[in-house]
């Protein structure tokens, strides 16, 4: 059954991803695309409400959930960010960098000093993604540096970053709760986030984003759709297995983003960046089976 989730989560996440840089590609503003989508999910969660006992749920589930839903909105702003300035085929890759991420917070907050095979594998994820990118055109360049001064990866790399910090406070939820009861609560406290958000950071008339909007209402249903089953199957997961472990298995999706970006969105150097994927798929093995 844990492999179907599996299967179902990578597959959602893949075309929630496609969703979003379709929207994005429609002119539609990043953090709107983030904002249309948490109503949906708060559409799809308000039903749920009416089954739960809110004097069931302890303090410390309202504050974990609270704060991941915080990092998390965050999280969702840069990545639709990434994808409306990135090719899929390159942000999806990029999820290998999550586990150095959490490396690096593990030895900032926790004191672990990695090991040598984990500074290997951070090594083997690094040259993964020098062959992300062709041979840049400029002699004074390097790939390495072309990837991370463009501006979508530097984004991707935020996101990841949010991410990885959320996922420790879901972890936190879940210990007091059902997944169903998170996916709604973080589902419920996102949606005033990202509108506050939108509000003090979108730029564009909000009336120019509704009209814009209107013509593609199904493809943002279908993005909220996705999201909603998406981590109500991430959360299940975390429940039940360690969260390194369902890293490393989410690793596996960059390569269907990469076959995706090539085949939706006709993006270049399919072969390249399918080899940069299993490369770094085994980077991020190496460190994980270090950790854990």
């Amino acid at each position: 059954m844990e492999i179907m989730f599996v299967f179902g989560r990578l597959m959602l996440s893949s075309m929630s991803n496609v969703f979003q840089k379709q929207l994005a590609h429609q002119g539609l503003h990043p953090f709107y695309i983030v904002a249309a989508t948490y109503i949906v999910l708060s559409i799809l969660s308000s039903p749920f409400l009416f089954d739960f006992a809110f004097s069931g749920l302890s303090p410390s589930f309202w504050l974990n959930v609270f704060l991941a839903a915080l990092l998390d909105v965050g999280g969702w702003m840069f990545l639709v960010m990434s994808l409306s300035k990135t090719d899929l085929s390159v942000f999806g890759p990029l999820n290998a960098y999550k586990v150095i991420f959490s490396m690096l917070l593990a030895f900032l907050f926790l004191g672990e000093v990695p090991s040598t095979q984990g500074f290997f594998g951070v090594l083997v994820i690094i040259g993964g993604s020098f062959l992300l990118m062709p041979p840049s055109s400029d002699a004074t360049g390097s790939r390495i540096g072309q990837l991370l001064l463009d501006r979508g990866v530097q984004a991707r790399f935020l996101s990841i970053l949010l991410f990885s910090i959320g996922t420790v406070f879901l972890k936190g939820s879940l210990e007091h709760s059902t997944p169903l009861e998170t996916l709604i609560f973080w589902s419920l406290f996102g949606l005033p986030l990202i509108l506050a958000a939108n509000a003090y950071l979108n730029q564009e008339p909000l009336m120019k984003s509704l009209k814009q909007s209107r013509t593609h209402l199904s493809l943002i249903f279908a993005t909220g759709a996705s999201v909603f089953v998406m981590q109500y199957l991430t959360l299940v997961l975390m429940s039940h297995m360690l969260v390194a472990y369902a890293l490393a298995l989410f690793q596996l999706g960059m390569l269907l983003q990469v076959f995706l970006g090539h085949r939706i969105f006709n993006e270049p150097h399919l072969l390249r960046r399918l080899m940069a994927s299993l490369v770094m798929v085994l980077g991020s093995l190496i460190v994980l089976q270090v950790r854990h």
